[in-house]
């Protein structure tokens, strides 16, 4: 008896609920609109800086769902490489994140290419440029050959959650695949772009064609689908943030729908929900760029010197919450690299100036940034 989706006869032939997935889709829709009207307000300079935070945070959280952590500095720094912004202060970036970045950008570029093997292939290499994935070398730039399982639990207690399609099927898996992204693009009609990016996810990771990589190839096509269907060249929002929120329901649907039968309603449903809450935390992510572009405007009259604009910077990036337990001067020492006297005059400096805020004493002082910052403040600090 059949175990697995790509087991049963009807492969690759997948079915759905549309009236069930209709009402999602409506909302998607909605805040899709919304958010394409705040893109076009912001002019390109600021389109530009929603597209590093957007970007930044889908490269950071596409990994994390894998179990890498990157520095998030690292990434901001290859992306705004890429963009075209300043990248002063930043670390330069590993090759497996420039990679990673690289993957990102092409897939939602304008260019319009067609989707290949060889280009799926250039993308998994570029994710692992050592040809490692961590301690072990595994194939890159083509497709695996050996037996795929994805497992869970400590060495002879395994637990098998899915076991992909045989190596050798993998050529014919991907041609069909291949066949049906082209025949399904939104010039051609037919398949709503959304729904499309949840399937050609969902579809690729089930073929899991490669040794390692799978599931942030599966989450770049999502994103290149969704680019296609929006007709937009970039996009300033990050699926991958809102899967990593909740990444074991994202396993617990994925491993469900591939033990069905191909009714991929329940994915779907799931996906569009990641989609919605994709689309309202981009309209945050712009509002905090208009916001801290705001914020350097009111204060571009001060005279700061580097290490304050580095660590305001820092604050701005952190949003309104800040860091957890505030600036203290310890944080302010280790961001700047200034000396114990530096810091304290720093510090002094941008609370008498009105950038900051302080509460508590010695010790226990904690800064927090002043994002009410006024024309009030600009005439009490000249």
């Amino acid at each position: 008896m059949p175990q697995y989706v790509w087991q049963y006869p009807t492969w690759p032939t997948f079915t759905l609920d549309y009236e069930q997935l209709t009402p999602q889709l409506g909302r998607c829709r909605h805040f899709q609109g919304q958010l394409f009207q705040q893109v076009k307000s912001l002019g390109l300079d600021l389109e530009l800086k929603a597209q590093l935070e957007s970007l930044t945070k889908e490269a950071v959280k596409t990994a994390e769902i894998e179990g890498e952590l990157l520095n998030p500095d690292s990434v901001r720094s290859s992306v705004a490489i890429r963009l075209g912004l300043p990248t002063a202060g930043l670390p330069v970036a590993p090759r497996s994140v420039d990679g990673l970045v690289d993957i990102l950008m092409d897939a939602t570029g304008s260019d319009n290419k067609p989707l290949t093997a060889e280009r799926l292939q250039s993308w998994q290499a570029a994710l692992f440029p050592t040809g490692y994935s961590g301690l072990f070398k595994i194939i890159t730039g083509d497709w695996r050959t050996e037996p795929m399982q994805v497992v869970s639990g400590p060495v002879g207690r395994k637990i098998v959650h899915y076991e992909a399609p045989p190596a050798e099927q993998v050529n014919a898996e991907i041609d069909a695949f291949l066949t049906w992204w082209q025949e399904s693009h939104p010039d051609r009609g037919g398949v709503d772009p959304i729904l499309r990016a949840g399937i050609a996810h969902y579809w690729f990771v089930a073929i899991h064609p490669f040794a390692d990589g799978n599931g942030r190839i599966g989450r770049a096509l999502a994103d290149m689908a969704l680019a296609q269907g929006d007709s937009a060249a970039k996009r300033c929002c990050s699926l991958s943030s809102t899967i990593m929120e909740s990444r074991d329901a994202y396993y617990t649907v994925l491993s469900r729908t591939s033990k069905g039968h191909g009714d991929l309603t329940e994915w779907l449903s799931w996906f569009l929900n990641c989609h919605e809450h994709a689309m309202q935390e981009s309209q945050n992510t712009i509002g905090k760029v208009m916001g801290t572009s705001r914020f350097w405007q009111n204060v571009s009259h001060l005279d700061m010197n580097t290490r304050q604009r580095k660590v305001v910077g820092k604050l701005l990036e952190a949003g309104e919450d800040g860091f957890e337990g505030g600036l203290t001067a310890k944080k302010y020492q280790g961001m700047s690299k200034g000396s114990r006297a530096t810091v304290t005059r720093d510090l002094a400096d941008l609370v008498e100036k009105g950038v900051l805020s302080m509460q508590g004493e010695r010790r226990t002082t904690k800064y927090f940034l002043n994002w009410d910052y006024t024309k009030k403040n600009r005439q009490l600090s000249r």
